[in-house]
């Protein structure tokens, strides 16, 4: 079978058990929400919220090193196609390019000054002038009016927050997170936001009241699931759709960091956790399971489960040198975007190993078949928990792996088709690193300048495929009005996305094929441990 050899040999520190996971070959995605387990339930009434999600930076709208616009984040999306964005509670990050630093702006700040290129004579000058900047928002968040949070009514309905992992959801609160922060300090030359992870969930978790502000991320799902009842209203489930979208970051650190250390004793300690970058199935699986338990207590008419992408697809890591062999899933090595093969020294250059990077999608792989396994256990429950395999939605949009090397294509395979709006696009967009050529897109465009998150087009295919799961159980959508029912099948307005999409339209001119302004960047600036190293 073509690509189920895999690839190199495991890393020497690999796990017994992930070890043992090697024969397979790629896990092929799951296709039937349902996973082969039907149900026939009936509902009554309407549930008062119509969608809550729980997950990390993918849900809370995490974009170009930043979180900012939060109306174009997945759920803002969905609930717009809803005709329920009116009521959609979600948290807003005003001011300088939201939290913690926004490349995007950088980048345009940097081209208003300097124009397209960078002259060497420059740098000093870019060098201060972004220092002055990063200063801003420093100050913005840390002394500025950053620091007043709004008060809101209500519990938020997208509980995703960046930087966290599965421990995080289970442990953290308002209250531990207002226990972080101290008093900051104003760094001449390093200047980040201390505590911005914090300083970003103090906007998501509800904190009106002690009580409040003890409330994890579950618990306050589960709050607005014990709002049931009332006039027309469902009087089992206070939630008519619960997403659940937590894992990437139980392995995501291993690529934005280059850096493979698999988890231990402490793995579910929020201090010690943090030497950790890629977590042992076992261990996720635990995480897991107490996750599931606490899911099951929210009163949800329908749950959907998505499971981890592959975090050695996203393009902040660049497989350079051929592949490993013929076929092969893998590349030699994986380092920054923006040094090339001809320059890549591994002496030098930070990277992981094409044998560290199966090693990581087969803990990933394992942690999907966990994920669709506690959506069979509660479906067989009588439970109408869902599944969709996010995961295999990115493989399919795989350049470098599958789309550019047919050999290393699984039986299973078949390139993902992208909405026709998107598709017309040119060039269509793709998941190579976005770069520029004479002021235009020349390619890239389903990752945003971070090289981990999606662009707005890119959450625009997530909501959608959230949506056809949705409309398979039956959830009705609406037109803005919010009472006149849509006609299915329900696709997402991908114009009204690509107009929002300033890296598909409008992207910086300074963004040259060869990302050197990326790659200085984070020579003089250390511009993506600030912005992918969320846990200061």
């Amino acid at each position: 079978m073509a690509g189920s050899t895999g690839g190199p040999e495991h890393a020497p520190d690999t796990p017994d058990e992930v070890r043992r996971l090697a024969g397979s070959g790629p896990r092929a995605p799951v296709t039937d929400p349902t996973v082969g387990v039907p149900l026939r339930p009936t509902w009554q009434g309407a549930p008062r919220h119509r969608l809550v999600t729980i997950g990390d930076s993918l849900t809370h709208g995490f974009q170009s090193g930043a979180v900012f616009a939060t109306d174009l984040s997945y759920p803002a999306i969905i609930a717009h196609e809803l005709g329920w964005s009116e009521h959609f509670r979600r948290p807003n990050y005003p001011g300088l390019g939201g939290l913690p630093l926004n490349i995007e702006v950088l980048l345009r700040d940097l081209e208003r000054r300097y124009g397209a290129e960078l002259d060497w004579w420059e740098a000093p000058g870019a060098v201060f002038h972004a220092r002055d900047l990063m200063d801003r928002v420093e100050d913005y968040w840390e002394r500025g009016p950053g620091t007043v949070r709004p008060l809101t009514q209500g519990i938020n309905h997208n509980l995703g927050i960046y930087g966290w992992d599965l421990r995080d959801v289970l442990d953290r609160t308002a209250k531990s997170c207002a226990d972080e922060l101290r008093r900051p300090k104003d760094h001449l030359l390093r200047q980040v936001i201390e505590h911005n992870n914090a300083r970003a969930a103090l906007r998501v978790l509800p904190s009106m009241t002690p009580e409040e502000r003890s409330l994890t991320v579950p618990a306050a799902a589960a709050q607005l699931g014990e709002e049931v009842g009332g006039p027309g209203g469902d009087p089992d489930h206070g939630v008519e759709t619960l997403v659940v979208f937590l894992g990437a970051n139980n392995a995501l650190s291993a690529v934005s960091q280059l850096k493979v250390v698999w988890s231990d004793d402490g793995y579910d300690d929020l201090e010690r956790k943090r030497d950790f970058t890629v977590w042992r199935p076992s261990h996720f699986r635990a995480e897991l399971a107490e996750l599931a338990a606490q899911v099951l207590a929210i009163r949800a008419r329908h749950v959907i489960w998505c499971t981890v992408p592959h975090v050695t697809i996203a393009p902040i890591a660049r497989g350079v040198r051929a592949k490993v062999r013929p076929g092969s899933r893998y590349f030699p090595y994986y380092t920054r975007p923006w040094i090339s093969d001809d320059d890549f020294d591994p002496d030098q250059d930070p990277h992981l190993t094409g044998a560290q990077a199966r090693d990581i999608d087969l803990a990933v792989d394992q942690y999907n078949e966990d994920i669709t396994a506690v959506v069979r256990a509660a479906r067989r429950e009588g439970r109408d928990w869902l599944l969709l395999d996010v995961a295999g939605v990115l493989d399919r949009l795989a350049c470098r792996r599958y789309l550019e090397d047919p050999l290393a294509r699984p039986d299973w395979w078949e390139p993902y088709p992208l909405p026709p709006e998107v598709a017309a696009l040119d060039p269509p967009p793709d998941s190579r690193f976005l770069s520029v050529d004479g002021g235009r897109r020349c390619r890239g465009g389903l990752f945003s300048l971070d090289g981990v998150h999606p662009t707005t087009v890119g959450y625009g295919l997530i909501a959608q495929e959230l949506i056809n799961v949705m409309q398979g159980a039956g959830v009705e959508f609406r037109r803005p009005d919010g009472r006149t029912p849509r006609t299915a099948p329900v696709t997402v307005d991908f114009r009204r996305l690509i107009r929002r999409d300033t890296l598909i339209n409008r992207p910086p001119a300074n963004l040259d094929s060869s990302l050197s302004v990326l790659a200085w960047g984070d020579e003089v600036l250390d511009l993506f441990r600030r912005t992918l190293r969320f846990r200061f």
